[in-house]
């Protein structure tokens, strides 16, 4: 499943009789599963997790253990293709996934458009929308870490966001458009799809970027605020900092890379009940990126009023004891 293998089993080498227990728990020999490609599609979901650095076995442990099992085994037996899994997965999850199409689109279970949505996910799950078979199966995308009924309502709210922006590339190069170029400066109520979700998902992204943020070095905050808040260069950055450019740009790429890490992290762990908020459950990697998705797109965020100007510390403080 995405590049899971049976040769590449590295952080569970030595560790059989937990792969044993896991395999057991999830029912993949019923699938006709073989033990070495499950563990293949254990480790590579830790992989996703915590990246190719191994975060010690302990964490692994934990991580694996937590995992829907049972939904992963069934996700990676549809997508080597085995007939008795998928016919199982269309028994199980069809009529799920047809209501929650009908939710998404706030129409009928058995209408025609929630009955497209769900029947064109089902097509490319099986592997058939690119004519290559289960090879190019999308469950090789699902890691285990939600329900699969979360991931697969997470996948169809995604499509229909795709599928709405397509519409809107189209309508731009419409010909009323083109005769009036006025148009594409006028700003107007945005449509949003109808993801019931959607507001939740956003919460959720303003919180965790919070939290985020806060942890950051006063100077990394800075870096960010200068370039973000007040879209300095970076040549005058480096002069605000005492850095070389090429430094700063440096810098910048790992404190975004950093802040999306620990936004994501903080996603997948949930939220305790504080300060008037109730307790949240942890999301799965679909849904973390809808949130992404949906504040690119509404852009709640205002980094002016999270970044007030500090004073930085300057490289000669920095090196004093």
């Amino acid at each position: 499943m995405d590049g899971a293998s049976p040769g590449g089993i590295g952080w569970l080498t030595g560790r059989q009789p937990f792969v044993d227990q896991l395999f057991t728990a999830s029912g993949a020999a019923s699938w006709g599963l073989p033990r070495d490609l499950f563990a293949a599609t254990l480790e590579h979901s830790a992989r996703k997790r915590f990246g190719e650095e191994s975060p010690g076995a302990g964490k692994i442990e934990e991580y694996l253990s937590a995992l829907h099992l049972q939904d992963l085994a069934l996700a990676c037996a549809c997508a080597e293709g085995r007939p008795n899994a998928w016919d199982h997965f269309v028994a199980a999850f069809r009529g799920y996934m047809r209501s929650a199409a009908s939710a998404i689109l706030r129409c009928p279970p058995d209408s025609p458009a929630a009955c497209e949505l769900a029947d064109s996910l089902l097509a490319d799950l099986y592997g058939l929308a690119d004519g290559q078979g289960s090879a190019r199966s999308l469950f090789r995308y699902f890691h285990g870490r939600s329900s699969l009924k979360t991931w697969l309502r997470a996948v169809l709210a995604q499509r229909h966001i795709d599928s709405i922006r397509a519409g809107r590339r189209f309508k731009e190069l419409g010909e009323d458009d083109a005769h009036d170029p006025r148009q594409k400066l006028q700003s107007g109520p945005q449509f949003h799809p109808g993801d019931p979700h959607r507001d939740r998902y956003l919460a959720l992204f303003g919180r965790a970027f919070n939290e985020a943020l806060a942890k950051l070095e006063p100077r990394e905050r800075e870096r960010l605020r200068l370039y973000y808040a007040e879209q300095r260069t970076l040549a005058e950055i480096g002069r605000a900092l005492g850095e070389h450019e090429s430094s700063v740009s440096r810098h910048l790429d790992r404190v975004r890379r950093d802040l999306r890490s620990a936004v994501e992290t903080i996603l997948h762990r949930g939220f305790g009940a504080e300060n008037g908020f109730a307790a949240q459950a942890g999301l799965s990697d679909p849904e973390i990126t809808l949130c992404f998705e949906y504040c690119a797109e509404d852009a709640p965020i205002d980094l002016e009023k999270l970044l007030p100007r500090t004073k930085p510390q300057s490289p000669a403080a920095r090196k004093r004891p």
